[in-house]
């Protein structure tokens, strides 16, 4: 299956969603990859890291550009030559991409109820807000928030329990606020998230000007 959604999300901002259902040889097939790209592939030990890999190749080919456009700072932050902002995710059968004109974030992950045991790793002043009732669905949302601020953060090297919060939120509004709060970097975020299908959440974070 080739685009699975897009989301318009201002006339400068826009996010592309793919669903995994090619083989590896089918995604590898139809794209090309500079030297780099083709040495991490070749490095990765999980085909399915290799097709979620290759699967943003394609939404980047979709979006106009190719893998030779995209390059990554000392960090590991994704940029692009043009200077328009990129943030990536891919999680199991699902990648994503955001582009703006803005610095953006963004994060797919899978609802797991393991993450309610770790928890105490990333939640800090959320805890009062959290609930009993689909309490994995909550935590993922949390996660999720803090993962696409953390991208944002050019230089790395953040604490999601210490330097990043999201304010509560409701299932039903689809949106929250965030803030990255560390040295002279004090940043507040507008917090937007969906669900896909198979029990995925797509979250990702823009700029509160």
């Amino acid at each position: 299956m080739p685009l699975y959604k897009t989301i318009k999300v201002s006339s400068k901002t826009n996010i592309y969603v793919w669903k995994i259902e090619e083989s590896y040889d089918e995604l590898l097939r139809q794209i090309r990859l500079n030297e780099l790209s083709l040495k991490r592939l070749n490095g990765m030990k999980s085909e399915l890291h290799q097709r979620g890999f290759l699967s943003i190749r394609h939404l980047l080919k979709i979006a106009g550009y190719s893998d030779f456009d995209l390059y990554y700072n000392s960090y590991g932050k994704p940029l692009l030559k043009d200077d328009t902002c990129i943030s990536i995710s891919h999680s199991y059968q699902y990648s994503a991409i955001i582009l703006s004109d803005q610095d953006v974030g963004i994060d797919i992950e899978k609802n797991r109820k393991m993450i309610e045991k770790i928890q105490y790793k990333f939640v800090n002043t959320e805890r009062d807000s959290l609930s009993d009732e689909d309490l994995s669905r909550q935590l993922t949302i949390i996660w999720g928030a803090k993962e696409a601020m953390y991208k944002i953060y050019p230089y790395g090297g953040l604490s999601f329990k210490n330097n990043i919060a999201i304010s509560p939120f409701l299932f039903a509004d689809k949106k929250s606020k965030g803030n990255v709060t560390f040295g002279n970097w004090n940043k507040n975020y507008n917090i937007y998230f969906s669900f896909l299908e198979d029990g995925f959440s797509l979250v990702y974070a823009l700029p509160l000007l």
